[in-house]
């Protein structure tokens, strides 16, 4: 029997998560089954990273992985891979305190007093039924858990929505606390349908639905006015410590869907985000000023960029220089939307020391996407991108690198698209080295790569090894980045202006119509294109 080796990369109290080793994007190119203590539990899989539920807490398994040729179990066969649940103080079903699940009446009282009645290490259970609520805020040391057929349902009644102020002075007048916040500045927002403040050590697990209702509500509806406060997102963290989002579908957004803010130690595995491709900024996961964050497994389609990193404007990125830093992204499948891995373009605050790796970019706008412009500031810092093992299909541009990002009101000034070098002074950001590797890319259509740097601030160094890039035989023209009189381009090469230092090794490129590498302003060249 063919076993495959993997690890164990999440567990709560009833549930875990493995993950394959092997050097596939997202999708084993071997069907699987799973055993549990040697009983069938999931057969026929293929994603690189599956989820096991219903499980009993404070309980040893013995789980292995075989390939779906297998025809059984041997009772002698060697043991796979061990592991305990977590321990499990108590159960508390939110029906027993009065939620209905008809989809009718408003449950977030019955739900929220379960929650401000679970005790440390309990569980806040939600069986299957449909959850009309308001938004409902998690404290710490519990996990709420979504069963199969679960649906937490957004109400549609917009008064129902608290507002979360965006900035308040301390009372001694010395400092600012911060709650709400909106496109990297700290501006009331209405509250999340999960909205968490200060918290540690809480979970969201199970197959169940979060559904933020947007398509049924009016917060699509002009999207860029702000009334009374800013559109919530579907989940919301600030300022939290250790959180493991496991398993749940989270769909219809009001805007960005998943946003920890001001937060570290948080997983995001074996998730599914959706949203409408038209609505309007549903990003998927936008971590902003975290660190040490895990998104794995996890299959994102949106309206927006799938996963973009951020920190900030200016002014919090000024006030507390909290870059997002140590991300892992594998394992995901990122399909529709504008961006698939994207960091900025609020990340005045700075990103370091990201790495992507045996993701799948499916029909996005761009694949690797990093934006940022002048006034960003000094503290605007992208260093240290890793990319390796990266499978993109009908992707228009690979590669987007732009410093000339020009959203938002003032992004189309002279000051953001001028080509003359202005001086170097502290609202000038800087982008490092990005390490592109083991990358095939197939069904281009716009461009192969769109490198664009400042001329008083170019991109440091760039490096392509084993990359290939092929352009579908009928591309359509479009822009190959956001920036001012960029123009429509198809079948494009690359384009590379303001870089210190370029670096190809095995790149390939096929199907591009005119010159495959058009550089300016490039000071080192290091390899062609193949």
């Amino acid at each position: 029997m063919e076993t495959f080796n993997f690890q164990i990369i999440a567990k709560s109290s009833r549930s875990v998560t493995l993950e394959l080793f092997n050097d596939q994007a997202y999708y084993s190119d071997q069907a699987y089954h799973v055993y549990l203590d040697n009983k069938l539990y999931i057969k026929n899989e293929k994603k690189n990273v599956i989820s096991l539920y219903n499980l009993e807490p404070g309980t040893s398994y013995d789980v292995k992985v075989l390939s779906a040729s297998s025809q059984g179990v041997e009772e002698n066969f060697e043991s796979g891979e061990s592991f305990t649940t977590d321990d499990e103080y108590v159960l508390l079903n939110v029906k027993t305190f009065g939620a209905k699940g008809d989809g009718v009446s408003l449950d977030s009282y019955a739900i929220q007093a379960a929650i401000a009645s679970c005790p440390d290490k309990g569980t806040v259970y939600i069986p299957s039924g449909i959850y009309l609520c308001s938004p409902l805020f998690l404290k710490s040391h519990i996990t709420l858990y979504l069963e199969k057929g679960a649906i937490l349902l957004g109400t549609t009644d917009r008064s129902l929505y608290p507002i979360l102020p965006g900035c308040t002075m301390t009372s001694d007048e010395k400092d600012e606390y911060y709650l709400g916040t909106w496109e990297g500045n700290p501006l009331s927002t209405h509250a999340s349908l999960i909205t968490a403040i200060g918290i540690e050590d809480t979970a969201i697990v199970g197959q169940g639905i979060i559904d933020g209702n947007a398509e049924k509500s009016d917060w699509w509806i002009n999207p860029k006015v702000k009334r009374e406060a800013w559109r919530p997102k579907t989940i919301f963290f600030k300022g939290c410590k250790d959180i493991l989002v496991q398993g749940v579908i989270v769909r219809n957004s009001p805007s960005w869907t998943v946003h920890p803010y001001l937060s570290e130690r948080l997983a995001f595995i074996d998730m599914t985000i959706k949203n409408d491709k038209d609505s309007p900024n549903t990003d998927g996961i936008d971590p902003e000023s975290c660190e040490d964050v895990k998104i794995i497994g996890t299959f994102i389609s949106v309206g927006d960029d799938c996963i973009a990193i951020k920190a900030g404007k200016l002014y919090m990125g000024q006030k507390l220089k909290r870059p997002s830093k140590n991300f892992l992204i594998r394992n995901c499948h990122m399909q529709s939307g504008h961006g698939a891995v994207v960091m900025g373009s609020e990340m005045s605050g700075g990103i370091q020391d990201i790495k992507v790796s045996r993701c799948f970019f499916d029909k996005t706008d761009r694949g690797i996407r990093v934006k940022t412009r002048r006034g960003r500031g000094k503290d605007a810092i992208i260093d240290q991108i890793s990319f390796d093992t990266i499978e993109m299909r009908d992707v228009l541009t690979p590669f987007v690198i732009n410093m000339f990002y020009f959203c938002d009101p003032d992004g189309m000034t002279e000051y953001v698209y001028t080509r003359q070098a202005l001086a170097v002074d502290d609202w000038t950001p800087y982008l490092g080295e990005f390490i592109f590797k083991d990358i095939r890319c197939q069904g281009a259509e716009v461009a192969a790569a769109f490198f664009a740097g400042l001329p008083e601030q170019p991109i440091r160094k760039v490096t392509m090894d084993n990359v290939y890039i092929a352009f579908k035989e009928e591309a359509k023209a479009g822009p190959p980045a956001m920036l001012s009189f960029v123009g429509d381009a198809c079948k494009r090469g690359f384009s590379v202006e303001n870089v210190d230092c370029l670096k190809l090794s095995k790149v390939k490129l096929k199907g591009c119509k005119g010159e495959t590498l058009i550089v300016k302003g490039v000071k080192e060249l290091i390899g062609e294109i193949e």
